[in-house]
């Protein structure tokens, strides 16, 4: 899983047909910390997430098994909205 934060959104007119009615987002890879850390991704959303949310991305043949998405041609899905991240310190 790939933790990301939702930077915007994505409208493709054109589509192949199983991806009509599905919301795409623009979402970051970040650290635990919320810095920036990767490349942006194109997600379908399955959550309902919104601009500025920490999500998890699944990515690969891991996205099309989110729900409603077997046999649409998905590389990245939004599959949890995060509400917190807590690192573990040692002591």
């Amino acid at each position: 899983m790939i933790l990301a934060k939702v930077v915007g959104t994505v409208v493709a007119t054109r589509k192949d047909e199983k991806l009509v009615s599905t919301k795409l987002l623009l979402v970051r890879p970040v650290d635990p910390k919320g810095k920036a850390d990767g490349a942006h991704l194109v997600a379908i959303d399955t959550v309902d997430a919104g601009p500025g949310e920490t999500v998890l991305v699944v990515s690969g043949s891991s996205a099309r098994m989110a729900t409603g998405l077997g046999s649409c041609p998905v590389d990245a899905a939004i599959v949890g909205v995060v509400d917190t991240v807590t690192i573990a310190v040692k002591e």
